[in-house]
């Protein structure tokens, strides 16, 4: 169905080129339509953050990213072509054979900018996991293996910015580029979606959850570490297993604590090269004793409750295992749809900080709920055995990616 949408634009809009349209024309909405998807991708977040932070409990906030999108590319294809029509109101014409041959291609070249802004735009609103597309297997995604669209009209648009974002712009104040932050931009909000469980937000409040600064991440011991099953834990050839402490704050956790390890990645960088694109890891699972990590699927639901918490706890530390090639080292890591934080320096594993385990509680019977939340006046929602499928503004981001991300720091 997608694909047959996809054709339907592309032919649509060359078919109205070839008969209303002209080649000046096309060639001017192209420009516009690039200029303007070039706006919407830099600083959708900005505007979307602004919004979430205001109003964390409205209906809107989970599209927030989706209308910014749309918005920012309306406001400025709307500007621009305006600015055209009033600087050529004479008509162009450039022949009959070209006009007849050169209508239509740019036309269609057209549908295909357009047709991908759209799936772009409906990847990040909170959609089922198979809307716009199926991109991840439904019940055991795997972040390496992602379906794509006819012509694959959506990354093509998203690559263009990474490209553009490192490229044109890298003499800006040194900035890191959107393929940096945001590598395989169409996976991570898929992956951020993909679950189904109706109580799992798509984007975190700011300040919900943070890194330590110092003991945040560390190299995990090559021996010794099991899965639940009693299995040997260890890392491919070629690949080390990094420890990242993410902690949760106890206010925020009824919004925040129910999560997808398909929502938590690791923005790596090459140890050795100066390069703008990064690669993105997701967790093997988190650590629910000292030497013990229990894994998941990508899809299933983690329940962190107010009863995880003691009575003097105001954060709660989670320690999560990423297996990472050794010529990459973690820069940032990102939570669900708008949270992105840096990664402290890797702390040696002689020297690493003993682990904070991490166990999720057995379904309760209904209608009871622990003492936390009644003291709260929440109700407790159990865990689901699901079988589906704040720093200040970093000066190096260049202007269409400094509104993409937190302020950091990646180039250590």
């Amino acid at each position: 169905m997608t694909a047959l949408a996809v054709l339907l634009i592309v032919l649509g809009c060359g078919a109205y080129q070839y008969l209303k349209g002209s080649i000046f024309q096309a060639v001017t909405t192209i420009i516009a339509t690039i200029l303007a998807s070039a706006v919407a991708f830099g600083f959708f977040e900005m505007a979307a953050d602004y919004f979430i932070s205001k109003g964390s409990d409205s209906k809107v906030v989970p599209y927030a990213q989706s209308l910014c999108f749309v918005l920012l590319f309306v406001i400025a294809f709307a500007v621009l072509q305006t600015a055209v029509m009033q600087l050529a109101k004479q008509k162009v014409d450039f022949g009959v054979l070209p006009e007849r041959v050169g209508r239509p291609i740019l036309g269609a070249f057209m549908g295909l900018l357009v047709s991908g802004l759209l799936l772009t735009a409906l990847a990040m609103a909170p959609l089922p996991n198979n809307y716009p597309y199926q991109r991840f297997d439904a019940r055991n995604p795997n972040s390496e293996s992602p379906s794509k669209v006819f012509l694959n009209v959506d990354g093509f648009v998203a690559g263009w910015f990474s490209m553009l974002s490192k490229g044109s712009l890298s003499a800006i104040r040194n900035p890191q580029g959107f393929g940096t932050v945001h590598a395989d931009f169409l996976d991570q909000v898929y992956l951020n979606r993909h679950n189904d469980s109706d109580d799992i937000s798509l984007v975190v409040k700011p300040g919900s959850v943070r890194i330590p600064s110092e003991n945040g991440a560390w190299q995990a011991p090559r021996g010794g570490i099991k899965d639940s099953a009693g299995q040997a834990v260890t890392p491919q050839t070629g690949h080390e297993i990094i420890v990242v402490r993410m902690e949760m704050l106890r206010n925020a956790v009824s919004k925040t604590g129910k999560f997808t390890l398909g929502q938590l990645r690791l923005i790596c960088k090459p140890r050795d090269s100066s390069g703008q694109e990064g690669m993105n890891i997701y967790p093997i699972g988190y650590f629910s004793g000292a030497n013990e990590i229990t894994t998941k699927r990508l899809s299933e639901k983690i329940t962190l409750e107010r009863s995880h918490f003691s009575d003097v706890e105001t954060t709660k530390p989670l320690d999560f295992a990423f297996s990472i090639p050794n010529d990459y080292t973690p820069v940032a890591l990102a939570f669900k749809q708008n949270c992105i934080m840096q990664v402290p320096r890797i702390v040696p594993a002689d020297q690493a900080p003993p682990v904070s385990p991490f166990v999720e509680r057995s379904q309760a019977a209904p209608g009871t709920t622990t003492p936390d939340e009644d003291a709260a006046g929440e109700t407790f929602t159990p865990p689901s055995l699901n079988q589906g499928s704040d720093s200040p503004k970093d000066p190096k981001l260049s202007p269409p990616t400094r509104g993409l991300v937190p302020q950091l720091e990646l180039n250590e």
